[in-house]
């Protein structure tokens, strides 16, 4: 008895790309990768051709020439004849010192805000709800304003200090608060400062790894260690100790009013303090809705299974809902923290000297290479966002369940 054959097991036609299930979806995907690829080409192609036509070519030789203007507010020693490069880097400094201050603030604020909207206090729960509201429906650009017009308008000009004691006119003899911005006293190190600088940040590291200790223990053999108190000795003691010991080689430099202006200490503008502020305060709404969210999304069964062991209500807050509920609180979190970041061009607005207003103002004005100066500003703000996005989701991976 005769049978026929079918082809080999396991060979391969090329009609199998199309027909069979296993490489269909494979060979959509890499005809889809060429014609992306080939569509790319063609623009780049058509720009460079239509460069070429008006006598254009994208060169990013601009940055090596001398900027020519000033910045406000720089952590890096810049004046009008550095180049637009160094320009560029302050203002990006700038960008990241103000999403920063305004990530750690927002989150502050939308914790609790998250928080206190869900306390059995009324007036309480009323009043986060009002500010939830209040802030959130209301574009970010209008609370820069209005806060950038209350410090410019409430606050003194640095003149109206003069002819009066400084202890009087001055919070502490040291803070000054003008309508130019916030005047606070400068460290200055001497020898030996630095050991002080390290014996604080180890002292961070030890609360740290204390309070980290602290909760394995009540997890795994429910001990409870004390945290409060050994938390603020680690904080002062040590150095204090070493600041002592060493003749204390921190010193303060106090801002003193010297012409018509404030000389020495540390000056915060009032456009990074408004930006920072309004930042912080709008995104925290948000944050405050994504908290509450995750906190609700805890069974009740959880709180009362806390609560029938004797623990307190901050503490089951603290140890049972909020670690549990961080697992619905991140991916959203992240979203909001590249929020913070990508609304801080808005700075233009107020005068503050971020990125976008020397790379993408006066620099792109100044040498009319807006090709190059959008490309570099495309370039950094996916770099930082992919960077936040990528820490933000490795902690996320840790407070995830991890399944067996």
């Amino acid at each position: 008895m005769t049978s026929t054959t079918d082809p080999q097991e396991g060979s391969f036609r090329l009609s199998m790309l199309v027909n069979d299930t296993r490489y269909r979806s494979y060979t959509f995907q890499f005809i889809a990768l060429i014609l992306l690829i080939a569509l790319m080409s063609y623009l780049v192609a058509n720009l460079m051709a239509n460069l070429e036509a008006a006598g254009l070519n994208i060169s990013f030789g601009f940055l090596q020439q001398a900027s020519g203007y000033d910045i406000n507010q720089s952590l890096l020693e810049y004046d009008s004849r550095s180049s637009h490069l160094r320009a560029a880097v302050v203002g990006i400094i700038n960008t990241i010192l103000v999403a920063f201050l305004a990530c750690i603030t927002a989150t502050i604020i939308g914790v609790i805000a998250g928080v206190l909207r869900l306390s059995k206090n009324w007036l309480v729960a009323k009043l986060m709800a009002v500010y939830v509201e209040a802030f959130r429906n209301v574009p970010v650009l209008i609370w820069i304003l209005i806060i950038y017009t209350v410090l410019t308008a409430v606050l003194p000009a640095p003149s109206a200090f003069r002819g009066e004691e400084p202890t009087s006119s001055m919070l502490f003899g040291a803070f000054a608060f003008t309508n130019r911005g916030i005047y606070i006293p400068a460290p200055v190190f001497g020898p030996g400062g630095l050991a002080v600088v390290v014996t604080f940040l180890a002292s961070l590291a030890a609360i740290f790894m204390w309070r980290r200790h602290a909760v394995k223990q009540l997890y795994a053999h429910g001990k409870v260690l004390p945290v409060t108190w050994p938390t603020v000795a680690l904080f002062f003691v040590p150095t204090l100790l070493v600041f002592f010991v060493l003749g204390s080689p921190i010193s303060l430099d106090l801002p003193a009013l010297q012409g018509f202006n404030f000389q020495g200490g540390i000056q915060i503008g009032a456009p990074l303090i408004a930006l920072w502020l309004a930042l912080s305060i709008y995104t925290g709404a948000f944050i405050a809705e994504n908290v509450r969210a995750g906190i609700q999304a805890i069974s009740k069964g959880q709180t009362e299974a806390a609560a029938s062991l004797g623990l307190r209500p901050r503490r089951v807050m603290n140890l049972v809902v909020l670690p549990q509920a961080l697992r619905v609180i991140i991916p959203p979190l992240i979203s909001q923290y590249l929020n913070i970041t990508k609304n801080s061009s808005l700075a233009i607005a107020v005068g503050y000297a971020d990125v976008t207003a020397t790379l993408g103002g006066i620099t792109l004005n100044q040498t009319g290479r807006a090709i190059e100066c959008v490309l570099l500003l495309m370039l950094f703000y996916l770099t930082i966002s992919l960077l936040i996005s990528a820490v933000m989701n490795v902690y996320n991976k840790s407070v995830s369940l991890k399944e067996r």
